[in-house]
């Protein structure tokens, strides 16, 4: 669920840069590159929760 709403979040934010780079408006410009970062993030740590819990499950079980 979380995924998807970064996602929804990464989709939103770059209608934002684009509308801020056709208006000639650098600060919604600069805003929306900030949020696609932010949201990108979001969506790749989203996606690689899974594979990092089982990981560091594993490792904790050798222990």
């Amino acid at each position: 669920m979380l995924a998807v709403l970064a996602v929804l979040a990464l989709i939103i934010v770059a209608i934002v840069w684009a509308l801020g780079a056709n208006s000639s408006n650098p600060h919604l410009a600069g805003r929306g590159k900030l949020g696609v970062l932010v949201a990108l993030g979001a969506a790749i740590v989203c996606g690689a929760s899974v594979t990092l819990v089982n990981f560091f499950w594993n490792v904790g079980q050798q222990v």
